[in-house]
């Protein structure tokens, strides 16, 4: 099953609990398979809800058998450097110093670190050193919030 298909399997369960499934992260293969879930929301997350998501996904995963072979089953908070993948996740850190890597370059370079002016369901706008760069979502190979500390 590949990971778009485990995010369509496990987000409606995720929400349902009143949580974000901001990202997934799976290695399989050998004894010490990985299945890692990062959920999100307001005010942020403990422990206790890391373990409601996990015992609710755990049922799931249980029934569906969606994944072949042992492993393990990690439920998370996305961090201070957290992954952005979705549109919304762009609109929602509006303002914030993010680091982007592209697929290929754009003008001759693939990494940008800057604030993150506007995004829409396409692009994303990225100021850099007093220059915006517009990027597009299908180009972006990884992108992350530069925590500010």
């Amino acid at each position: 099953m590949s990971k778009e298909e485990l995010i369509k399997l496990l987000e409606p369960v995720v929400e349902q609990l009143g949580f974000e499934l901001a990202d997934i992260e799976v290695r399989l293969g050998g004894q010490d398979g990985l299945l890692r879930l990062y959920i999100d929301k307001d005010g942020g997350i403990d422990v206790e809800d890391c373990q409601s998501v996990s015992r609710q996904v755990s049922a799931i995963l249980d029934v569906e058998d969606p994944l072949p072979g042992n492993y393990t089953l990690e439920v998370s908070s996305p961090g201070l450097d957290r992954t952005l993948t979705k549109p919304s996740h762009f609109q929602r850190f509006m303002g914030e110093d993010i680091r982007v890597k592209l697929r290929f370059p754009l003008e001759g370079r693939r990494n940008f670190r800057g604030a993150l002016r506007s995004a829409n369901e396409e692009n994303i706008e990225v100021e850099v050193d007093g220059e915006s760069h517009s990027l597009s979502l299908a180009t972006i190979e990884s992108a992350r919030l530069v925590p500010s500390l």
